[in-house]
């Protein structure tokens, strides 16, 4: 469940263990985005394209899985690069966020890059389903959306078990 505890911590160590993508990977990116995606999407620091990648992969692996669903499971996190805040910063605006006490501006954009991200979609031609699940992603789904997709996306954006991460090497460029 996003924003609990299990959630916060697994997060935290998807980010600590995450490698830059390898020029493979980086490959599959350009060819699943088009230009102007793909150059937000590598803007964003490399934990974050590590973990907009794998949420990728596990949409790519669904049989239904439409060129739209895979744009929305890359690009959901897109606003969280302009708080520029590292593992710390982002730990330390979690727990602020989860406590309910004020915050400072960058980690206002923080807790808010899911509507920052959707606005910058909607602006660079994103799909629908992508510019929804970014501003949404943390919260209900919009009832125009299919269930099921936006159920995979979910399950896509949840970060891995840390012992599976170093056990599978999925952090290295092997993956």
């Amino acid at each position: 469940m996003k924003g609990s505890l299990s959630h916060l911590v697994k997060r935290f160590f998807d980010v600590l263990l995450s490698k830059p993508l390898s020029s493979d990977e980086i490959s599959k990116v350009e060819n699943w985005l088009v230009p102007a995606l793909a150059e937000l999407f590598f803007e964003q620091p490399p934990a974050d394209q590590r973990h907009g990648y794998r949420a990728a992969l596990v949409v790519v692996a669904d049989a239904d899985a439409t060129a739209d669903i895979i744009e929305a499971a890359l690009m959901h996190d897109i606003g969280k690069r302009h708080a520029s805040l590292g593992i710390l910063g982002r730990t330390i605006a979690s727990i602020l966020i989860k406590l309910g006490v004020p915050l400072p501006r960058r980690m206002m954009t923080y807790r808010d890059h899911g509507p920052v991200g959707a606005h910058e979609l909607a602006a660079k031609g994103a799909s629908r389903i992508s510019v929804e699940f970014a501003a949404h992603h943390h919260g209900s789904r919009p009832g125009e959306f299919d269930p099921a997709a936006w159920n995979l996306l979910l399950l896509a954006d949840e970060p891995p078990n840390p012992r599976s991460l170093l056990r599978s090497g999925i952090t290295s460029d092997t993956k």
